[in-house]
């Protein structure tokens, strides 16, 4: 719990910093200078590895901390999109549907477009509530799974 509430606060931050006008400024001041040492160094293959190393090593890092931080902002807003799912008219089958397959997603809105094109027609009433339903069970299942 600790490490991760520590990791959590660093990605964060180092996400934020990373989008700052400032740091690309730093980042483009950092590539001039190592373009300006070139002819001091010969053009040395050292010279090339300093930037090769830094940048990868840079990049490397980078894609963690930025991936923790969208991780979280996502299940954030998960989880925000679903109490007010939860908390509206609209239908309670929606909530947990970002656990189904992309062929699930695809049958349901299928079926959902059929219920607007058709509204009121009984085959398309039946996809729909059959679709719910699937969406529904999936999502318990889905639940448990994340309880457990």
């Amino acid at each position: 719990m600790w490490l991760s509430k520590h990791f959590s606060d660093l990605a964060t931050r180092v996400a934020h910093a990373s989008g700052r006008p400032l740091t690309f400024i730093l980042a483009i001041l950092t590539i001039m200078a190592w373009i300006v040492s070139g002819p001091i160094f010969g053009y040395s293959d050292t010279w090339q590895l300093v930037i090769n190393t830094g940048t990868t090593i840079v990049t490397f890092l980078m894609v963690f901390l930025i991936q923790n931080t969208q991780n979280r902002d996502g299940a954030a807003i998960q989880t925000k999109l679903d109490e007010l799912i939860r908390a509206s008219a609209a239908k309670n089958a929606f909530i947990g549907i970002e656990h189904l397959t992309e062929e699930e997603l695809d049958k349901v809105r299928r079926r959902f477009e059929e219920r607007v094109k058709s509204s009121g027609a009984d085959r398309a009433s039946q996809a729909a509530d059959d679709a719910e339903e699937s969406v529904n069970r999936k999502a318990a299942e889905a639940a448990q799974r994340a309880a457990s």
